[in-house]
């Protein structure tokens, strides 16, 4: 059985690496913040420990066998229940999923302190901080390239159809959500909405310029549209 000091270090190590991992959710204004985080690693941490050496007092009686792994497996379940709750649908975008996988990590973190393996607890803190912070700009960078684009056209009625803009598109003609043109006033044009997901920007701008020297068009404006994410 630990002592008492342990049980109680082992708690405070598991306290203070879910807060550096919740910290940088906190941050980010996440719903499940610094003591969320700190109270799931406590929590398996705990729930290890109890698993672990808690019923040493009834050991070696007979017919008695104990499988101190069966208490900590249900943490792993369990966890997805409060992972779920930060995980919400906005349109067509799902928010909240890193948030999830990263209580989902702090349980396993909390029950490699309980369980004393002090080196995988530190060493999977630093890597998860390391995923959450260090990725991020690279992720924020590739989805600006890869944005939703929605372009605006004013042409000469019959001037552009979605053939010829599948023509125009070439390689990205699948890229191609929505095509929808609006019929102007007496003078004869139309007003045509394109928009495109998941195309770089020198895609874009090869279109752009396709465009600008089609016949009957005549004016091409683009703006960005939101960001397709988690």
């Amino acid at each position: 059985m630990l002592g008492n000091v342990e049980i109680i270090g082992r708690l405070c190590v598991a306290a203070l690496l879910g807060s550096v991992i919740g910290f940088e959710r906190e941050r980010l204004a996440w719903a499940a913040g610094m003591r969320t985080h700190m109270l799931v690693c406590v929590g398996s941490c705990l729930i290890m420990i109890v698993s672990a050496f808690g019923f040493s007092d009834i050991l070696g009686r007979p017919n008695i066998v104990l499988d101190p792994s069966r208490i900590a497996a249900q943490v792993v379940s369990g966890i997805g229940f409060l992972g779920a709750g930060t995980i919400l649908l906005r349109g067509e975008v799902v928010k909240g999923l890193t948030t999830a996988a990263s209580l989902w990590a702090v349980a396993a973190i909390g029950l490699a302190a309980g369980a004393g393996l002090y080196v995988a607890a530190v060493a999977t803190t630093a890597i998860v901080l390391a995923i959450l912070a260090g990725v991020k700009p690279i992720e924020e960078r590739y989805r600006e390239r890869m944005q939703r684009q929605n372009l605006r056209l004013v042409a000469e009625r019959g001037a552009l159809t979605i053939e010829d803009l599948r023509d125009l598109a070439g390689p990205y003609a699948s890229r191609i959500r929505h095509f929808v043109v609006q019929p102007g006033d007496a003078d004869g044009r139309d007003a045509i909405t394109i928009s495109l997901v998941h195309v770089p920007r020198g895609g874009v701008d090869d279109l752009l310029a396709k465009l600008r020297e089609r016949p009957g068009i005549v004016s091409v404006t683009i703006a960005e549209g939101a960001a397709e994410g988690r």
